[in-house]
């Protein structure tokens, strides 16, 4: 059971005369109507008021601080309470590590070092040059034979070859010799003081410019009066020579290309051996 707002309990157990006394009369609807609509009108205007005054506030916070950031009365684009332009750390103002260029020296020539008698200092002699007792050029073995070494150049050359040597300055001449299936070649080395004169002597050299063959160890006489392969050639200040034919003094020709095998194949040893010698003299003195 519910009572009406504002009326005081009815006590059943009370007689009438204690009861509370209830007030009948009817409330006054426009005034208390009216009364609301005059708190409603207040409250408005209080958030109105109070939002124009913070919009105020914010306004003068912000022209106080524009004004006031360059300590007069000039506007300044430095906000507030942030450190001037000169205070701010530049990003170039640091030092920036600063590197010289280099670049890799050139790489030593080999053919430098056995151009010239004043670099080609390494020992030299036969077997230093051509090493071991026998020599592999792919799949063919030949089998190393006597060596010679001689100041006295001519000695070591026939026909045209002795004068060519003499006339430009050859100092040394080194041989050697080798062998497979019936056939030999001497291999002769004329050592000069510079690559010019050496290239002159290859240059000088004729078809008759030989150099003399070399037996002994096994390997009979040969290319004495037989016609026999030669060629010459040269790199730094080396020229060199190779006179290859049959060990039974068989004349070569053209169709004999064991001959022209082996004589080709020495020829390209003895090159490869040059260079070498240079490559490890060039590899020391950069190491130095």
């Amino acid at each position: 059971m519910s009572y009406g707002q504002g009326e005081p309990p009815w006590d059943p157990w009370k007689p009438g005369s204690q009861q509370p006394q209830w007030d009948n009369s009817t409330p006054d609807w426009a005034a208390l109507a009216e009364a609301s609509e005059s708190r409603n009108r207040r409250r408005r205007l209080l958030l109105v008021g109070g939002a124009a005054l913070a919009t105020v506030a914010v306004g003068a916070a912000v022209a106080v601080a524009v004004v006031s950031s360059d300590g007069d009365n000039g506007a300044s684009g430095t906000p507030s309470g942030l450190p001037a332009t000169a205070d701010i750390p530049s990003g170039t103002a640091e030092p920036t590590p600063s590197f010289e260029p280099t670049s890799a020296p050139p790489p030593l020539d080999p053919k430098d070092f056995v151009s010239s008698a004043k670099k080609d200092t390494a020992p030299l002699s036969p077997d230093i040059l051509f090493p071991g007792s026998q020599l592999t050029m792919g799949e063919r073995v030949y089998r190393k034979g006597p060596t010679a070494s001689t100041t006295a150049c001519a000695s070591a050359a026939k026909n045209t070859l002795p004068a060519v040597l003499t006339k430009n300055g050859c100092t040394r001449v080194m041989r050697v010799t080798y062998a497979r299936d019936g056939v030999a070649v001497t291999v002769g080395v004329a050592v000069f003081g510079t690559e010019a004169q050496a290239t002159r002597a290859k240059t000088d050299a004729d078809r008759k410019s030989i150099v003399a063959s070399l037996p002994g160890q096994g390997v009979p006489a040969f290319c004495q009066t037989a016609i026999c392969r030669s060629t010459t050639n040269s790199y730094g200040r080396y020229a060199y020579f190779t006179l290859a034919g049959f060990t039974d003094g068989k004349d070569v020709t053209t169709k004999d290309a064991k001959v022209f095998t082996t004589g080709d194949d020495l020829a390209e040893f003895t090159f490869r051996q040059i260079r070498r010698r240079g490559e490890a003299q060039a590899s020391a003195a950069a190491n130095q």
